[in-house]
């Protein structure tokens, strides 16, 4: 396995078990809370958002550039990842990814006209991964008995 094939395991794998971050069009610095959902074998993020949205009205004129941020301590995963958003249509994709979750924001769950699909396909992700809270705390209390420098884990940019 490659360093590349091994970085972009560790990030999905850690990916997974997380669905929430903040995301934002590159062209402007807001970014807001968003659930994604994860599709590693094709590269994609998919959110489910309303169509009132800022986010879902900027990108009604076509794709845009976009960047997601997530960070959990206990996964270890600290991301900042850029592609391209845009709005689906895509109902099989929505029936797959819908959730109790999802319905609480809707109404008329799935079938309301305000629900907007969204896919990021992603291009790039600078990525940090750690062993987690515990093995943080673990490094912090051996550098101070060694004096040696903390390993807090990896930092690699992927490409996808």
């Amino acid at each position: 396995m490659t360093d590349h094939d091994d970085h972009l395991k560790k990030f999905w794998d850690r990916l997974e078990g997380l669905n929430s971050g903040m995301l934002g069009l590159t062209e402007d610095a807001r970014l807001v809370p968003m659930s994604h959902q994860a599709e590693a074998e094709t590269g994609k993020l998919w959110f489910i958002t309303a169509k009132g949205t800022d986010l879902a009205r900027a990108l009604a004129g076509g794709d845009k550039d976009a960047v997601h941020v997530v960070s959990d301590e206990g996964k270890g995963l600290f991301a900042r990842i850029h592609g391209t958003l845009a709005l689906s249509d895509d109902r099989a994709k929505l029936d797959e990814l819908w959730s109790v979750v999802a319905s609480s924001w809707f109404k008329d769950g799935k079938q309301d006209e305000d629900v907007q699909l969204l896919r990021f396909d992603l291009a790039e992700a600078e990525v940090w991964v750690t062993g987690g809270s515990l093995s943080f705390i673990y490094q912090i209390a051996k550098s101070k008995v060694t004096g040696d420098e903390p390993d807090i884990g990896e930092h690699f940019t992927l490409s996808f």
